[in-house]
């Protein structure tokens, strides 16, 4: 599918290559667009509609130039018929240039897909529908098993990424996540996966350059929800002071939790997840009123962006329990 859109780039610079291929064969953005999507006029409707409408069903997308809900819906659209593999084709329609089948349709307003089966209209949508509904569309016309090849494929890529991630080999798993982004440039896990490699080489300002720029929807992912509360994490470790310096003030004054609870923080943007738990956890101990039981709820934040599965949350549960429950 076409990428050229891509807001993540190539954020590791020249050297970085997809390795991962999906349906036996590296993604073709120009050569896939061409075949599953194409613009017709009114002497070609009968050909490229009606005559392959009999070999898979094909949408017809009515647009205009002027028309703002068309230039929303046709990345959209454009997105999910890649994304079926062929199972639907979209041909596009200029009602400016062409106005004659949509006047024998009855259109009067745009955007407008009507999808063709076997010669015949047989269903439609109007207007700039979100992925969700559109995919949902598309999905009900190819079949259920649409793009389940490739989505399966793309799940393995991911775990593979994820296990370079976890061993360190950022590299490779930039790498890996950058293939996925290129058969599927919104999948939120290959974002997250993009931004988690960037913070671990420290490319904190290139990170929030991303997540500002990406559309609500993606935003709202969980996923992406997470890497927003990694970055607010180490942007106030910033400003927290020097974690040397607060080690030298415990050691002075093992109760001085609000320097325990800057401590926490630091090291928990350092990746010393067990020694940032442990500090929340000893406040708790001793005193559950600082800063009204702020270090319960900062650890209970930790948890959320750590993972249900990751083994210091695991630990840390279970101490924390017996603190509560002690």
């Amino acid at each position: 599918m076409s990428n050229t859109g891509n807001p993540y780039g190539n954020p590791y610079g020249s050297q970085m290559t997809a390795q991962a291929q999906f349906g036996g064969a590296a993604p073709a953005p120009k050569a896939a667009s061409g075949s599953l999507i194409k613009d017709t006029t009114t002497q070609g409707f009968a050909k490229d509609v009606l005559e392959e409408s009999r070999n898979q069903p094909v949408l017809v997308d009515f647009w205009a130039p002027w028309c703002g809900p068309c230039r929303q819906l046709t990345p959209v659209i454009e997105k999910v018929i890649n994304e079926a593999g062929g199972k639907v084709k979209l041909v596009k329609m200029n009602i400016d240039d062409h106005p004659a089948v949509a006047g024998q349709l009855g259109i009067q307003s745009i955007p407008a897909v009507v999808a063709f089966i076997d010669g015949r209209p047989a269903d439609g949508f109007m207007g700039a529908l979100p992925e969700s509904q559109v995919r949902a569309f598309v999905d009900k016309l190819a079949g259920p098993d649409a793009g389940g090849d490739q989505a399966a494929e793309i799940e393995a890529v991911l775990e593979e990424a994820k296990g370079l991630f976890d061993q360190g080999e950022f590299d490779g798993a930039a790498q890996l996540y950058a293939a996925v982004m290129q058969a599927d440039a919104e999948n939120p896990k290959a974002v997250a996966g993009i931004a988690d490699c960037m913070l671990a080489l420290n490319q904190h300002e290139r990170v929030r350059q991303i997540v500002d720029g990406l559309p609500e929807e993606l935003r709202a992912a969980p996923e992406i929800v997470t890497i927003v509360k990694k970055l607010e994490q180490i942007e106030e470790a910033r400003k927290l002071g020097d974690p040397v310096a607060l080690e030298h003030v415990l050691s002075l004054n093992p109760d001085d939790h609000e320097a325990r609870f800057k401590l926490a923080k630091i090291r928990n943007v350092e990746g010393k997840r067990d020694e940032a738990a442990d500090h929340l956890l000893l406040i708790m101990k001793k005193d559950r009123t600082f800063d009204d039981d702020g270090a319960r709820r900062q650890l209970v934040e930790l948890f959320d962006v750590w993972g249900p599965k990751d083994p210091a949350t695991i630990q840390a549960r279970r101490k924390l329990s017996a603190v509560l429950f002690s």
